[in-house]
């Protein structure tokens, strides 16, 4: 089998290797990772869902002081209101957990989440972002017309074959398929139909995405080196997506409590839950999601339930305690590097996959 590095997908990203950081949304100062795996010859990618306009805008230009390198930035692009039924009955579990971590009650009977996307989206236009993802869905079409008229390409996150289908009809670029290895939130279109997320395997669900599909699918899920690179490629994939990966990187923005659990965990250490955001993810079980799976309380749904837990994750996060943070990470850590600098991952990928194909 004559298997490339070099692959379509890095003509029309611009870019040296088929190699794609995840855009890991809610992770502070991560301008330095995306721009360093850009500089490697990647393509680095913020994850801009959760920030301001203002403050999206200022991670961009930092990114474009680090790199003069294509980039992405990953928004979500889904129509959710807020749902405050049952408040009173969550939040009296959450309490509990806000007790433990001595943080004031919460007897809030209504929240409104924060939703910036049109002008986090105009940002982009404004920016001339070379590259625009979007999980839990697709642009609108007029957006998509906006983005790709300005040279801007445009990939979805999918979880299959027909989410796949309606992404290249909807003039995507390019798709990354990602299988229920892979950390934190995974792009599933309609979670009404599929409560914790469509969860087929990466090794089951690219081959058949690129069966159905003529542009390129990028591989993502529990990859971590450079043998999942070369098995992604055989299952002709055009690239990889990694988000885990580089989390525990030197340049890494993740709060160091939370990398070094990551160090510690296990491919046995995950579970996908839905206690945290009201949306299904993969995270590493901690006090947070044992409590709240003995409670039977089922969660609010996205985004209330993300809103109402963020007081409870910031400030886990400035105890350093990792029992009541949101510790997302795919099933592949036990490959994870200590503090090692992104472009030395991105090399030691590479190395081992040519070794596996010479």
């Amino acid at each position: 089998m004559n298997i490339q590095l070099t692959t379509e997908l890095c003509r029309i990203f611009n870019i040296k290797y088929p190699i794609v950081l995840a855009g890991m949304a809610g992770l502070p100062n991560m301008a330095g990772l995306v721009a360093a795996v850009s500089n490697a010859g990647g393509l680095g990618t913020l994850g801009g869902a959760y920030m301001t306009p203002e403050d999206l805008r200022k991670a961009i230009h930092e990114i474009k002081q680090l790199t003069q390198k294509p980039f992405a930035v990953n928004l979500f692009s889904t129509q959710v209101s807020d749902n405050n039924t049952r408040i009173k009955e969550v939040q009296h579990e959450l309490n509990k957990m806000r007790v433990e971590l001595g943080i004031s009650q919460a007897s809030v009977e209504s929240v409104s989440s924060s939703n910036h996307f049109e002008e986090q989206f105009a940002v982009l236009l404004e920016e001339h972002v070379p590259v625009i993802s979007t999980a839990f869905g697709l642009l609108p079409e007029t957006l998509i017309q906006q983005a790709k008229s300005t040279g801007i390409k445009i990939v979805a996150m999918v979880t299959t074959v027909c989410e796949a289908i309606q992404a290249e009809q909807a003039g995507c670029d390019a798709i990354v398929a990602q299988g229920s290895e892979a950390g934190g939130h995974r792009g599933t279109f309609d979670v009404s139909s599929s409560p914790m997320g469509a969860n087929i395997g990466v090794m089951a669900l690219v081959p058949q995405i690129v069966d159905h599909v003529q542009i390129p699918v990028i591989a993502a899920g529990g990859i971590m080196d450079g043998r999942g690179l070369v098995a992604s490629l055989a299952l002709g994939a055009q690239g990889v997506q990694m988000g885990t990966r580089f989390l525990t990187s030197l340049e890494s923005g993740a709060h160091e409590s939370y990398k070094d659990a990551l160090l510690k965990s296990t491919e046995e250490s995950t579970v996908i839950t839905k206690a945290f955001s009201g949306r299904p993810a993969r995270g590493i079980v901690n006090k947070f999601i044992e409590h709240w799976d003995a409670s039977g309380v089922e969660p609010l749904p996205f985004p209330t339930q993300n809103t109402i837990t963020r007081d409870i994750r910031n400030a886990s996060s400035k105890q350093s305690n990792t029992e009541y943070m949101s510790l997302w990470a795919g099933q592949g850590t036990r490959m994870l590097t200590d503090r090692q600098k992104a472009e030395d991952i991105v090399t030691e990928i590479l190395q081992k996959a040519h070794s596996l194909l010479s």
